[in-house]
């Protein structure tokens, strides 16, 4: 099938993929453009996984976000490959969002990575208690469904994105990843409240 140059390139401004991977997009779904769309999105998270594990990110952004009262603030580190990107004003955008979502959501961790093991082995022990009585298969269900749920509320990577809840900061990050084409990766927060 013969695809149009002009649907490639509509195709490009909407999903911010470059020409081959939309043409080749287009193609593999018969010109249906919402379906390209998706096979975008999953090429992307592959592509952003690959970026993660196989690239350094050494330069990047500290931003600040302080709520209008005064009283509510956070700082965060959001790190990128290099420095063109850092001054990129999308990357600068995801940093201030990020910032916005570790004031209003109180994460502990960036990612459940960086808990300590003894934590995350202590709060296992915690929940199985919860679920003593149990037969086994189910426990390990209910406790893994547990942490989960404890991920996301402790995880910044894990928690629903205050601008569109449809999607988690790390669903956010690969989305970012796929579109610039380089790791990025938030490295450390700290929030502070008044009195707190």
């Amino acid at each position: 099938m013969t695809i149009d140059a002009k649907i490639v390139m509509q195709l490009r401004e909407r999903a911010g993929a470059g020409i081959v991977d939309c043409k080749s997009a287009l193609e593999e779904t018969g010109g249906d453009m919402e379906k390209a769309i998706e096979a975008l999105k999953k090429k992307g998270a592959i592509k952003a996984a690959k970026k993660l594990s196989e690239r350094t990110a050494s330069e990047g952004v500290i931003v600040s976000y302080v709520h209008h009262n005064g009283k509510l603030a956070a700082l965060l580190e959001l790190a990128c490959e290099t420095d063109f990107v850092a001054r990129n004003e999308e990357f600068k955008q995801l940093a201030n969002d990020l910032a916005l979502q570790v004031a209003a959501m109180d994460p502990t961790y960036v990612s459940p990575e960086m808990i300590p093991a003894e934590e995350v082995e202590k709060k296992t022990q915690e929940f199985m208690l919860e679920v003593a009585g149990k037969p086994e298969e189910v426990k390990q269900k209910i406790v893994e469904g547990k942490l989960n749920k404890w991920y996301t509320d402790t995880c910044l990577t894990k928690q629903s994105f205050i601008k569109d809840e449809t999607k988690t900061i790390e669903q956010l990050l690969n989305e970012k990843i796929a579109k610039i084409g380089e790791k990025i990766a938030p490295t450390r927060f700290v929030r502070m409240m008044m009195g707190k």
